[in-house]
């Protein structure tokens, strides 16, 4: 389904792009964009721009439904390693609070035993 989308998806953004380059310039910015096409000013104009609209449309649609798409499983994740949601004992008893503490607390730990260990050598001043 995804694979099926996202070469619709593709193939939009590739007629979109040729659309665009097909449009006559309205600035005419360093002398280009003027001459004769394959149609007339006016059809053309008309003719192109109803193309993009449309596939600018079909592009955005295509867009929010890929991003729709990819996080319709998606799951809420810890950014520490531990699962989200803690699992009931056998036992059925309460569950008992973690007692590791935070990572905040196991920072605070570690940085208090490198405090209290003897320097091996001389060591560069820290600011406090």
């Amino acid at each position: 389904m995804q694979t099926v989308v996202i070469v619709i998806h593709l193939m939009i953004v590739v007629v979109m792009i040729g659309a665009v380059l097909l449009q006559k310039s309205e600035g005419g910015g360093l002398g280009m964009g003027g001459g004769a096409g394959f149609m007339s000013s006016r059809g053309t104009a008309n003719l192109l721009s109803r193309t993009t609209a449309v596939l600018a449309v079909g592009f955005f649609l295509t867009s929010l439904f890929l991003s729709w798409y990819a996080g319709y499983d998606r799951k809420p994740s810890s950014i520490i390693g531990q699962p989200t949601s803690q699992t009931q004992p056998a036992g059925g008893g309460p569950i008992a609070p973690p007692t590791s503490g935070g990572i905040l607390d196991s920072l605070k730990k570690s940085d208090e035993q490198q405090q209290n260990q003897a320097p091996a050598g001389p060591q560069v001043p820290r600011s406090q």
